[in-house]
């Protein structure tokens, strides 16, 4: 056991007496010792009931013969992080969280973990810690909130967001405004809709890390606590029969999830995600795969934004196991891979169905027969660029327009609000990707207020920054390679015409070869926004947004 390293043996005397100082008993010495990774906090609405979660975890545990011990780490709230200098902070803490979770496993020698997170870069900055790492794992998340009501309707954050866009152009009122901030997020958990934190809880189902009902159990349910209770218990499995996490994570298993991506209508953060997971589990992947699996895995589920429903009817309706029970009709996930349950996935969808076809359609009548993410490419996309198709109304999905330049997300929202954006326009935000931004912030503030203001079907966005979860329209982020990379973005005049094909994954400046290459020798960089403080070594530190927005291996340097 890898615990032995700080328990067993004389030598390993001074090491065992600071267990006993914490109270720890030597019966609790001699049984496997697990790291319950906990981002518990009173910031994020996602995680202020992760303490519940966590002490069910560790009653799993203890359950199983296990010796659980809760240690910490950070999060991010997007939404409160949201349109400041915050969000630059956001991705980037996914790096930090899986240094911590190499950190604590190693140092303290755990011979499994559990990771309890909720919402977004936490999740998969857990999992690329334990995929970096290879030992025994499960993820077990908080869960997501309730839907909350506005207007006589189901609603998630995305409709807030919208709202401000609403009230600014007049067509509500700062009565209609206060109603909809008291009412759209009723309570703990991740928030409602297929938002990028939803998206990853379900995809760690998809991949086998997370058990059964990980990513739609309700965080209010009772199920939820059992539900951890099992997380901890299965942790004891597969420390006793040695499966790991590159066990489960695999070439086969990211395949699975991305049908399943495809199928849900994921976040376009869910690429940037899995991308980085793969890397930190050695596996090959490269945005090409993204639409080989989109082009063949039918788009099943339109859960808000892109829809009415939400969370808890997805799980109502059967959740994460009846849309894999869907896909598997046509081959489109491998039944044999070994999951976090210690059996198959299709041991474990086993009997599963789709209970409500208003929440998940079933295989031969989806919403289109492609996916929810495409990839794009073009002559101001070298490297690719992604939209969260699912989401964009069909008359977007091929769209011609003059380019409105913007240097920040700060200058393009002043222009919104200000209503110089209009029918037709294309919105280019640069500056703002992994390096430029830096942080590769969430474009959620721009996006909302072009739908409130009853723009999303005739103005599209394009950023080498990113889109949050929330976001809908035709709003295309992970431009590649970004503006501070002397990508072509960054070469963009105004006015100048934008054509964009989503079907047939393309993207084009009608600008010639000649005046874009004379363009780019005229072109001078400005300089960095930031030059203290973690966010100045990261902007030199991290790589391309189309390999996940890692950091570079030591061989880059």
């Amino acid at each position: 056991m890898r615990s032995d390293n700080v328990t067993k043996g004389v030598e390993r005397a001074p090491n065992r007496s600071l267990f006993y100082a914490m109270g720890y008993t030597k019966e609790e010495l001699d049984r496997p010792l697990i790291g319950v990774v906990s981002a518990h906090s009173e910031i994020v609405p996602g995680h202020i009931h992760l303490d519940k979660i966590t002490e069910a975890v560790k009653a799993g545990v203890r359950l199983a013969g296990g010796t659980p011990i809760m240690v910490p780490a950070i999060g991010v709230c997007d939404g409160i992080a949201m349109g400041h200098l915050g969000m630059k902070y956001s991705l980037p803490s996914r790096e930090l969280i899986a240094d911590s979770v190499e950190t604590m496993a190693q140092a303290h020698a755990f011979d499994g973990l559990v990771l309890v997170p909720n919402c977004d870069k936490i999740v998969p900055g857990m999992v690329m810690g334990a995929a970096r790492l290879n030992i025994p794992a499960v993820v077990c998340s908080g869960g997501p909130m309730l839907a909350g009501t506005y207007d006589g309707q189901e609603v998630s954050l995305s409709k807030m967001f919208e709202a401000v866009g609403s009230f600014k152009a007049g067509i509500i009122d700062e009565k209609k405004l206060t109603e909809c901030e008291q009412g759209v997020c009723p309570g703990c958990g991740s928030c409602a809709g297929m938002y990028t934190a939803n998206s990853m809880n379900c995809l760690c189902e998809s991949l086998g890390i997370a058990l059964p009902g990980n990513g739609t159990i309700p965080a209010v349910s009772s199920a939820r606590i059992a539900l951890a209770k099992h997380a901890g218990m299965a942790i004891m499995d597969l420390v006793k029969n040695d499966i790991k996490t590159r066990d489960i994570i695999n070439e086969k298993s990211i395949r699975n999830a991305l049908a399943c991506d495809m199928a849900l209508g994921c976040s376009s953060n869910s690429v940037l995600h899995l991308l980085a997971i793969a890397n930190e589990a050695g596996i090959p992947l490269d945005l090409n795969v993204f639409n080989e699996m989109s082009a063949k895995t039918p788009n099943l589920c339109h859960l808000a934004p892109a829809g009415p429903t939400h969370i808890q009817d997805l799980n109502a309706a059967g959740g994460v196991p009846a849309v894999q029970a869907e896909l598997a009709k046509r081959g489109l996930i491998d039944l044999s891979l070994i999951t976090a349950t210690g059996k198959t996935v299709g041991e474990n969808i086993e009997g599963a169905y789709v209970k409500d076809t208003n929440s998940i359609r079933t295989i031969d009548d989806p919403y289109s027969e492609t996916g929810g993410i495409q990839i794009l490419w073009g002559n101001i996309a070298k490297n690719g660029c992604v939209v969260k198709r699912s989401a964009v109304a069909p008359e977007m999905l091929v769209h011609k327009g003059p380019a409105r330049v913007f240097d920040s997300e700060d200058d393009a929202i002043k222009a919104i609000y200000n209503s110089q954006i209009v029918d037709g326009d294309v919105v280019v935000i640069r500056y703002e990707g992994p390096k430029g931004g830096p942080g590769m912030r969430e474009m959620l503030n721009p996006t909302s207020a072009l739908a409130g203001m009853k723009l999303d079907k005739t103005v599209a966005l394009i950023t080498d920054g990113r889109f949050s979860g929330a976001s809908r329209g035709a709003s295309i982020g992970h431009v590649c390679p970004e503006a501070a990379d002397g990508g072509e973005i960054g070469l963009i005049k105004e006015g100048d015409i934008i054509s964009i094909d989503i079907p047939n994954a393309s993207i084009q400046l009608e600008v010639s070869d000649e005046e874009l290459a004379a363009r780019k020798a005229a072109y001078t960089a400005p300089a960095p926004k930031v030059t203290s403080g973690w966010l100045a070594r990261y902007s030199k530190l991290v790589s391309t947004a189309s390999k996940g927005a890692i950091m570079k291996t030591y061989d880059e340097f």
